[in-house]
């Protein structure tokens, strides 16, 4: 039985249980227009398929070693007792770059759904609970970040209503592994 709920630090070790994988099968390439005075456009393109392990990069158990977590809000589903699907939202927090110092906004952190369970609803219900949550804090705007190459993450955050907002072609630039991914910025009213 499926079953949704917030939950607290104390459930982080079964947070980092679920997959963060994403299957890569294309991506969407940026071309400067005129150097971009002309705009930008988006092509979407197919790649050699391959799987992007996000999990790597971001521990919800290591939360507290960088940041006062106390403004954030954590959400989980379970079949049973296994964890399949977690999400993190992160909001009035000194040093966390993404908000740019606004109180007023709120950054989706981190959102992943198991494998086995993803295209059943289970990322959108985690969403809608993370915007409820954040409508009770009083947050405005959400803000969320993925890659080029997460093209279903793109489209699912297109599809809530977020507006594709800054793309930065040299966010990850010193990172030898995702130096060539591009940083996709999107704003969503709450």
């Amino acid at each position: 039985m499926i079953h949704f709920k917030e939950v607290d630090k104390s459930y982080f070790g079964l947070y980092d249980k679920v997959s963060m994988k994403v299957d890569v099968h294309s991506e969407y390439k940026v071309k400067r227009i005129d150097n971009g005075l002309g705009g930008f456009i988006f092509e979407e393109i197919q790649v050699e398929p391959y799987i992007k392990d996000l999990g790597i990069y971001d521990h919800a158990v290591e939360y507290e070693n960088d940041f006062d977590i106390t403004n954030w809000r954590f959400y989980m589903t379970f079949d049973g007792d296994v964890p399949v699907g977690a999400m993190t939202v992160a909001g009035r927090t000194e040093g966390l770059n993404m908000l740019s110092g606004r109180t007023d906004a709120c950054v989706l952190w981190d959102i992943r759904v198991a494998d086995a369970y993803k295209r059943k609803g289970i990322g959108q219900e985690l969403f809608d609970m993370g915007i409820r949550g954040a409508k009770k804090e009083r947050y405005h705007q959400m803000i969320i970040e993925c890659q080029n190459n997460n093209v279903p993450a793109c489209r699912f955050y297109q599809k809530q209503g977020a507006v594709l907002s800054k793309v930065d072609m040299y966010a990850y630039y010193l990172d030898p592994e995702v130096k060539d991914e591009i940083q996709f910025v999107w704003y969503l009213d709450i």
